[in-house]
């Protein structure tokens, strides 16, 4: 009985190992034909194949014109996955992303879905929309359900939500609450291209080319590597260096240093630890690793926390950056 439970144990590990080579091979293909439209960007299209491979939603920072949009749209192209765009405005409505009810011939209710009925849901510029709609993607980002006149509605799998906003326009906005920011994986900053590669952009962009863009994975395929990356084992000391790192950004924790206790009022709440386990999985397996170790955690961590860590008056008068502060704790 003991050597058949090995021999199970055993042949996992095997196929395990295999499934994460294959992983591998698909990203470094996915990245192949993303990089076909867009040029550089590595970090950034690193980070939202994490959260896709991991489960996770992804928010974008970045000023207008850094196709922010082209991203997400070649991804899902990539992916062979149903996309939506919704623009966000302030006179849109839950209704207007959920779907809502209407009387049919018969007269008798039906729903009618709204675009968040599909795998990738572009929000575009989600802080231009008031409280009311952006609590409209909690429960489907959370549940992957929608709950209308008391009936719930699954949602498509795989369901991702990667939402824009625009960091330096402010007027006419209304900032995400706590609970939203929660709900997203990573908080991913879209930065200029450097010289070479604008050069690249605009000689690429202003001539008459038409690219073809090939579907690396399938949706069966992106949901076996969510599963997979949720078998992936971790070790002690990593899960310990996680529980610590986000313990250090509660002020009011006895590992809490001082950069905490005097430049952060509020600390990532326990979603954080999961995701940066999860993402360190994540991670690891697209490098190639069996297993995440602590510098897994740390390529993650600052996507993970520089949404959820509130910075005060003084850190904001002193200079002190998120990232900065992250650094310090890392």
């Amino acid at each position: 009985m003991l050597n058949q439970e090995i021999e199970n144990s055993s042949s996992n590990n095997v196929n395990s190992v295999a499934q994460i080579d294959q992983l591998v091979k698909h990203y470094n293909e996915l990245k192949t034909e993303i990089h076909k439209v867009i040029v550089g960007q590595e970090d950034v299209v690193d980070q939202v194949l994490i959260s896709i491979f991991s489960r996770g939603h992804c928010l974008l920072i970045g000023v207008p014109g850094l196709a922010k949009t082209l991203l997400v749209n070649t991804i899902s192209d990539c992916l062979g996955l149903e996309f939506n765009r919704v623009q966000f405005t302030p006179d849109l409505m839950p209704s207007d992303i959920i779907g809502s009810e209407i009387i049919d011939e018969t007269r008798k209710f039906k729903f009618l879905k709204g675009p968040i009925f599909s795998n990738i849901i572009l929000a575009d510029e989600i802080n231009r929309t008031p409280p009311k709609t952006q609590a409209a993607l909690l429960e489907a980002m959370q549940e992957k359900t929608v709950t209308t006149a008391g009936t719930s509605y699954p949602l498509p799998v795989p369901f991702f939500v990667l939402a824009t906003q625009n960091p330096i326009e402010q007027e006419g906005t209304y900032p995400l609450p706590e609970a939203q920011l929660d709900r997203f994986m990573f908080n991913i900053w879209v930065d200029y291209p450097s010289f070479q590669e604008e050069m690249a952009i605009v000689k690429s962009t202003t001539v008459d080319q038409t690219i073809q863009l090939n579907t690396i994975i399938s949706s069966e395929e992106i949901l076996q590597y969510q599963e997979l990356i949720r078998k992936i084992p971790v070790a002690d000391n990593v899960l310990e260096y996680a529980v610590k790192l986000v313990a250090k950004t509660r002020a009011d924790n006895e590992l809490a240093p001082k950069i905490t206790k005097e430049f952060i009022t509020w600390g990532a709440g326990p979603r954080a630890s999961q995701y940066l386990i999860i993402g360190a999985k994540c991670h690891a397996a697209l490098k190639g690793k069996y297993s995440p170790d602590i510098e897994d955690v740390k390529a993650v961590a600052k996507p993970i926390l520089r949404h959820r860590l509130v910075r005060n008056y003084r850190a904001e008068a002193e200079g002190f950056s998120m990232d900065k502060i992250i650094d310090e704790l890392l």
